[in-house]
């Protein structure tokens, strides 16, 4: 059974395991010694160039779980040992030139950057500004733009080179969406860990620890039924598991009557969407629903309840791990995991999901659960508002950043009659975060079925009954 996508959610996954033991078994003072061996055992190496730069990024992995560098602050990091391997890129021409004689890249260049030498087409990159005509223009193919991985992924611009040809991360302009961290081909780009403070949280008997599950969790583990997942999660130290979708059906209404006030509204749900607005488009923050999102709404319902609970989110998402450590969310919610790091607390705790009964799981409504997909937010804010009675409801689901960047140029210059905007920045949604297991279309229709098994489709009626459940 293949429980991730790629060897580098392997390799990230085997650290974290083996970090977990050793904290459970108090070895913690051997963990940068003892587990890069482990992990590259030698002589030959497996990865990279050497063992010894195996150890070494294995160690510099420890670090990231441990916390991250001191020094930067920011949830997403660099492990620049880790990047040597990616050409920096650029436009170039392939070895397919076959010397044609109609030489349209030359004559597609803005700035005279092409020659023909020898027949074939030369790029002087001195004069090239890296328009791409010449891409477009060469009937072969054989003129390309190669950008590294992590640059193409980043829809933020945040990623640039450094003159050592590593890349380097503008924290001005990330939005901790996490894209860079899934598709760095070699790891280098890598989120901050909170595992500690969890495993902390978990020893200390003192409060009762509740685990947030947001929506997309039942796509990620898909060789268990969800409710074996809770049971699961339970059995980790958790005194009770809800759902993220409860605090998406807490704020639905909230949303909807802040778009009616309003007139034109743009989502919160989506911290690294927030981001954006605020750092690209600056005079478009006054759109921006005032709205917790589903995470620390979650929390707050739960702490209102229980003054003294402590509450961890598991998640696919990045900038969770940002958005807990803000003002207004930190009060909520005292940590952020990934279902990453989720599977690797069951395995090193030897839990087996297959073979332990389920527990019910029935805290959100349908609208709340499909909050996980692109469009779910406009889903249930529609179906508030036309209840109502009004008809004027315009909706837009922005389905990636690159599409949120195409629709807030719109709305900035007040081009376009849309008046709801909902904005995800990764592609499909929370569904398809980063930091998941899975990224595929199954994970869709398994947030859809899990919609459908809701038995509610009253979002007021469900935070109702969870209040309920708790001073029972």
């Amino acid at each position: 059974m293949r429980k991730f996508e790629t060897d580098v959610q392997k390799l990230k996954y085997d650290i974290l395991v083996e970090v977990i033991k050793a904290y459970d078994n108090n070895k913690m003072n051997s963990i940068y010694t003892e587990i890069p061996k482990k992990m590259s055992p030698g002589p030959a190496p497996t990865m990279r160039c050497c063992i010894f730069k195996e150890r070494a990024i294995v160690q510099e992995r420890i670090k990231m779980i441990m916390g991250g560098n001191a020094e930067e602050n920011h949830v997403i990091q660099m492990i620049d040992i880790a990047c040597d391997e990616c050409p920096v890129g650029g436009i170039f021409v392939t070895p397919s030139c076959r010397g044609c004689l109609s030489h349209k890249c030359r004559d597609a260049c803005p700035r005279n950057a092409i020659s023909i030498v020898e027949r074939r087409a030369v790029i002087d990159k001195t004069k090239c500004i890296e328009c791409g005509l010449c891409v477009k223009a060469c009937p072969y193919h054989a003129i390309i733009d190669q950008v590294r991985p992590c640059v193409e992924s980043c829809g933020a611009k945040a990623i640039k080179m450094t003159g050592l040809r590593k890349a380097t991360i503008d924290p001005n302009k990330c939005i901790a969406c996490g894209n860079c961290v899934y598709h760095c081909p070699f790891g280098a780009c890598v989120d901050r860990s909170f595992i500690m403070d969890a495993l902390n949280i978990l020893k200390d008997k003192t409060h009762n620890v509740y685990a947030i599950v947001a929506p997309s969790i039942v796509g990620q583990f898909d060789y268990v039924d969800v409710e074996q997942l809770i049971t699961g999660i339970k059995q980790l130290g958790f005194n009770r598991v809800v759902e993220a979708a409860l605090g998406a059906d807490a704020i639905l209404q909230e949303e909807a009557n802040e778009w009616l006030k309003a007139g034109i509204l743009t989502s919160s749900c989506c911290p690294s969407f927030k981001f954006f607005v605020r750092i690209k488009f600056p005079e478009l923050v006054k759109y921006i629903s005032t709205s917790d999102s589903p995470m620390v709404a979650t929390g707050k319902i739960i702490k209102k309840n229980d003054p003294n609970a402590k509450v961890i989110f598991f998640g696919p998402c990045a900038s969770k791990k940002t958005e807990f450590q803000l003002p207004h969310a930190k009060p909520y919610i005292d940590c952020v995991l990934s279902f990453e790091e989720l599977q690797a607390l069951f395995d090193a705790r030897n839990i087996h999901l297959h073979d332990i009964a389920t527990t019910k799981l029935n805290d959100a409504s349908f609208y709340g659960r499909i909050f996980a997909k692109s469009g779910g937010i406009t889903t249930g804010v529609k179906n508030l508002v036309e209840k109502a009675g009004i008809k004027n409801f315009n909706p837009v689901a922005m389905n990636g950043i690159k599409d949120c960047e195409k629709w807030l140029n719109i709305l900035k210059n007040n081009k376009e009659v849309k008046n709801f905007f909902e904005g995800m920045a990764c592609q499909g949604g929370c569904l398809n975060g980063p930091l998941g297991l899975k990224h595929n279309l199954t994970v869709l229709a398994n947030i859809d079925k899990f919609g459908e098994r809701s038995t509610s489709r009253d979002p007021n009626a469900s935070v109702q009954a969870f209040e309920e459940s708790v001073k029972k």
